[in-house]
């Protein structure tokens, strides 16, 4: 098992350097980084000397695996760099973006996996029954509808005809009321992957051999249900779980644009129009590392839940 772990651990190290280095030099290759960190004003008329002078002091005379050497030593000791628009530490502002995300995408995370999850195990437990067709309904549906239209309907529902709930921002603290739609939208998707998931692997799980010997031998249904069928079936949506974490915490563009949601995924958008390569760069990185991370989570489950994994 150690053994098993420290591989995935050492291959998701050099994924992560390899993703850092092509992110970091085709931020090279998109203007010379000297234009972007002066000044406005600085930029006509400055002479040969403050160029070289600026290029030494950032390393940018140096070859790219180089320059790549130094900014990756500056990342791992947190100086992420400067906001080219403010010339203020990224790292607060980083800090600031990510805490909503977060919240926003812990609560759609549960709410997805306490949804989907078992309404699948009832989908595939009562096949053929009208639960069954509720849940592919919900399943089809989930998976036909952009977020950007669901979005758009529940604020036109509940905040323009009803006005039940705020179309937008976090709100002061925890405000319930303001992560009911953003939370649904983003979920929603999430819920209906799930629902089909563990479906489909229930379904082949409950038709399988050992399953028809537990419920001849008079194992009771739950027992068979939970301990039997879903332990094994438990892989597929394993593997869905944690990608879709990663990806709620690195924050849902659209629906943070639509509903005003103060988080990385808006910040990322800004930064996009005004040209703010310090903060993509930083953003990409981070993403990439997240679900770096998300993949090696799922790699030890898999291990724990299933040894064969680890023993091949």
């Amino acid at each position: 098992m150690r053994k098993f772990i420290v591989r995935r651990a050492i291959g998701s190290i050099l994924a992560l350097l390899a993703a850092a280095l092509l992110v970091f030099s085709a931020s090279r290759l998109l203007a010379d980084p000297k234009y972007l960190l002066l000044p406005e004003q600085g930029r006509m008329g400055i002479d040969e000397e403050v160029w070289n002078r600026m290029a030494d002091e950032l390393h940018l005379n140096d070859a790219i695996p180089v320059q790549f050497g130094y900014w990756l030593w500056d990342l791992a000791h947190g100086d992420l760099g400067t906001d080219l628009q403010d010339g203020l530490p990224l790292w607060p502002k980083m800090k600031k973006k990510f805490v909503p995300s977060i919240k926003l995408g812990i609560v759609s995370w549960v709410l997805a996996t306490i949804v989907g999850i078992p309404l699948g195990v009832l989908s595939a437990v009562k096949r053929g029954t009208p639960w069954d067709y509720i849940g592919r309904t919900f399943a089809l549906l989930g998976q036909a509808t952009p977020a950007f239209v669901l979005a758009i309907i529940l604020i036109l529902l509940f905040t323009v005809w009803l006005g039940w709930l705020p179309a937008g921002t976090q709100g002061e603290g925890l405000a319930i009321r303001n992560y009911i739609m953003p939370t649904i939208t983003l979920s929603w998707l999430p819920a209906a992957s799930y629902l089909r998931l563990t479906r489909s692997a229930m379904l082949e799980v409950l038709d399988s051999e050992f399953v028809k010997l537990a419920r001849a031998k008079g194992v009771g249904s739950s027992t068979v249900i939970w301990k039997h069928a879903f332990k094994n079936a438990a892989l597929a949506p394993l593997t869905a779980t944690v990608l879709v974490f990663a990806g709620f915490i690195t924050g849902a563009v659209v629906v943070e644009a639509v509903f005003a949601w103060p988080g990385i995924g808006s910040f990322a958008v800004q930064s996009v129009f005004t040209n703010n390569i310090n903060i993509l760069v930083v953003i990409t990185v981070m993403f990439t590392a997240l679900f770096i991370a998300a993949n090696f989570v799922a790699d030890v489950l898999y291990a724990f839940i299933d040894p064969r994994i680890r023993y091949n």
